[in-house]
């Protein structure tokens, strides 16, 4: 199995690199092509998506891991947040772009032609990263399945109204801070400037009811960050859509932050699983 660790994709829209990482068998076999966004303080090292990543390869499927540029990770470090002016700079807008270079970086390396079927694309995107695989595959038409684990409904609602959004914007910044590694991470107001400028692209409800590609929604039942309901709805607005629900899973699919097993989860295991047999078509 090739690991291929911390490639430069990079980016066509600004000067940090897309830090990505390669699972497959290389046999000279097109395998289908999964791309994963992460989520919200997130990043392609976290928890077991290493293993999740290998599990993917054992099924002969080529599996594309990445950071988003501005995820608040570096070349040097791409796990935890050493660069936060990057991470307060970050919005959805710079996640699209950046899932875009990934998708044409492997569709044009051509030392990739043997192993990908460039006809076959999944995007999976976990919690925040649900919503933005959901957005792409509504408007590129090279994606052929698109996979949310946890994934958020509505941009919009998750951000501050009323007497704080004013506050964010008079003081041009906010805090929240990392419970793990108590960092105070920044949000610039720019975040929800860049939203209300593209409303229309990114609500996900606009992009959900125009997909034509099969759809698998993946949620846990007691899930605290991204309510189930948002699921269910995701699923209202695509009937054609698969909803799984996946009885006492939590948002981060049974992970924590490190993961020390060299197994998955038993919730995570079962979304693997699931979602394999999804793009196998099984």
């Amino acid at each position: 199995m090739e690991r291929l660790k911390n490639l430069v994709i990079k980016s066509s829209h600004h000067k940090k690199p897309i830090v990505t990482d390669l699972y497959y068998n290389n046999n000279n076999n097109k395998k289908p092509v999964v791309i994963f966004c992460h989520g919200y303080k997130g990043y392609k090292d976290w928890g077991a998506w290493n293993i999740v990543a290998e599990e993917f390869s054992k099924s002969n499927l080529f599996f594309l891991k990445f950071n988003f540029s501005h995820n608040g990770g570096t070349l040097e470090n791409p796990i935890d947040f050493p660069d936060l002016e990057a991470f307060g700079q970050n919005n959805f807008t710079i996640e699209l772009n950046d899932l875009e270079d990934v998708i044409n970086w492997v569709l044009n390396n051509t030392e990739l032609d043997n192993e990908i079927d460039k006809n076959n694309i999944t995007l999976i995107g976990h919690s925040r990263g649900g919503g933005i695989v959901s957005i792409k595959a509504s408007e590129n038409e090279k994606i052929s399945n698109v996979i949310s684990w946890a994934g958020v409904s509505d941009y919009g609602a998750r951000f501050p109204t009323g007497d704080n959004l004013v506050g964010w914007e008079m003081a041009g910044v906010s805090h929240i801070e990392n419970s793990r590694t108590k960092q105070q991470m920044p949000h610039y107001f720019q975040f929800y400037a860049n939203f209300k400028e593209n409303e229309d692209r990114l609500t996900i409800k606009n992009a959900i009811v125009k997909l034509n590609v099969p759809h698998l929604i993946i949620h846990g039942e007691n899930d605290d960050v991204v309510s189930l309901k948002e699921a269910k709805n995701i699923h209202q607005w695509n009937p054609k859509s698969e909803l799984i629900i996946i009885e006492k899973m939590n948002h981060p699919l049974g992970c924590t932050q490190p993961w020390n097993s060299d197994k998955m989860p038993v919730h995570l295991n079962e979304v693997v699983k699931q979602s394999i047999n999804f793009v196998l078509n099984d």
